[in-house]
């Protein structure tokens, strides 16, 4: 069985973006790990917390973790976070315990570095503009497949030099899909 850690990458990046952003609520939080997983895939072909994405109004939602975060969370996470799920007024998120790097490369180390000191004093709201940018992948999911549908990873790769080339990125997904598949992946 293939060991992946998304979990304990998820829980580790949530208390890291907590520790390095100002004014970090909910939304910011959920952006955060947009920028971070897609910056990374259209690196390496791979996301760093394994999160799938769905086109809401207001921009890129992992709806697992958004559902979690908004109602009852697992006891990991819990224990790691405070409670999230009080409606209405602002609330920050807060770690529970330290940042722990150890499930991390070198490469998703400086992409939270970096996602963290671009955005540490934005606001939710800019937040939500940046990931409605023309042609990025929220947008181009909206416009092709609708609201509330799955934003493809792939929507990533462009013409950037630090982006894969279109067709390496999508044979590491298909390989690291076909792995998953025989050996189980937990």
């Amino acid at each position: 069985m293939i060991i992946t850690h998304h979990r304990e990458k998820l829980i580790n990046t949530i208390i890291y973006f907590a520790d390095h952003t100002n004014c970090c609520g909910k939304t910011k939080l959920l952006k955060l790990l947009y920028f971070l997983d897609f910056t990374h895939f259209k690196q390496t072909g791979r996301s760093v917390t394994g999160l799938d994405y769905f086109a809401w109004d207001m921009g890129p939602v992992p709806k697992d973790l958004f559902e979690e975060l908004t109602g009852n969370m697992k006891p990991d996470m819990k224990d790691s976070v405070h409670d999230l799920s009080k409606e209405g007024e602002f609330q920050q998120v807060r770690s529970k315990r330290k940042f722990n790097n150890q499930y991390f490369s070198k490469r998703e180390m400086k992409c939270l570095e970096d996602i963290s000191f671009i955005f540490k004093d934005a606001k939710a709201d800019a937040m939500v503009e940046s990931s409605h940018l023309e042609n990025e992948p929220w947008d181009k999911t909206i416009k092709e497949k609708g609201k509330f549908q799955k934003i493809d990873y792939m929507l990533a790769i462009d013409s950037d030099i630090a982006s894969l080339p279109h067709d390496e990125a999508k044979e590491r997904l298909q390989e690291r899909s076909e792995m998953y598949s025989i050996f189980g992946a937990s």
